[in-house]
């Protein structure tokens, strides 16, 4: 809770997967992809409640061995490839106010970025709630440094490049000369519960940026992503900053 208003943390997990198969219930250091964003809510202070979306059983029994909470198994119209994130938010705040719960932020955790911790979330949710007089949302966003904009080059069919933003490789400017530049990443995201019904998302134009280190910023889509985020995970106390608890262990 923040101030008087409660905090819902949603968890969406649908069974199917493309890119690799089963990686929600797939072991990340011994512990369920879908747990791992399961112990940051509960390590976070400011949630009231942790549910987890899902149409998959074995899911729902790893979801409430971790901690959370499946009132409900999620419909097959919201568990196809074509389902967006914000239909499933929708979906899971109807549903709990139907069964006479409401909650004036909503935090999506996404299973495919395991590495946000309880901190994270506490430190989003105060700085939105303390920025409301121009925000109603705000979304995990790294800083991109190799990957810079100002260096995406287009190729043509016959294989020679350009600046994808026009002009001559001559004038393309030094990486030190750079303004910083941020690009979206999956770690967490948050809205005020009324602007996310009236928005249908979580970015717009009255959205907050919360940036946060690259080593947390890797999501899950392949197998080469997995064993890239299992390494980064199993180093988590050279890579931290400072000391602090680590995702899933209370403070």
């Amino acid at each position: 809770m923040i101030d008087d208003e409660r905090v819902l943390a949603i968890v969406p997990a649908r069974g199917g997967s493309k890119g690799l198969l089963g990686k929600n219930g797939r072991p990340l250091l011994g512990k369920p992809l879908l747990a791992w964003p399961v112990s940051a809510a509960r390590s976070a202070r400011c949630i009231d409640r942790i549910i987890v979306s899902t149409d998959d059983d074995s899911l729902a029994a790893i979801a409430r061995a971790a901690g959370a909470e499946v009132p409900f198994m999620r419909p097959p119209a919201l568990a196809g490839d074509c389902a967006s994130s914000a239909e499933v938010v929708i979906h899971a705040l109807d549903f709990l106010v139907e069964s006479g719960d409401s909650f004036g932020y909503v935090v999506l955790l996404e299973p495919t970025s395991p590495l946000t911790e309880g901190c994270d979330i506490d430190a989003a949710l105060s700085r939105l709630h303390g920025a409301r007089d121009r925000a109603d949302s705000i979304v995990g966003v790294v800083r991109s440094e190799t990957e810079h904009p100002a260096f995406a080059v287009s190729m043509s069919s016959d294989g020679t490049i350009c600046p994808l933003a026009g002009g001559r490789f001559e004038s393309l400017p030094r990486r030190q000369d750079l303004s910083p530049a941020y690009r979206l990443e999956g770690s967490l995201y948050a809205s005020e519960v009324n602007a996310f019904r009236r928005n249908g998302s979580f970015c717009h134009q009255r959205t907050m940026g919360f940036p946060v280190p690259r080593y947390k910023s890797f999501e899950v889509d392949d197998l080469l992503d997995f064993v890239c985020i299992e390494a980064v995970a199993s180093r988590l106390d050279e890579l931290r900053p400072g000391p602090g608890p680590r995702n899933g262990e209370k403070p």
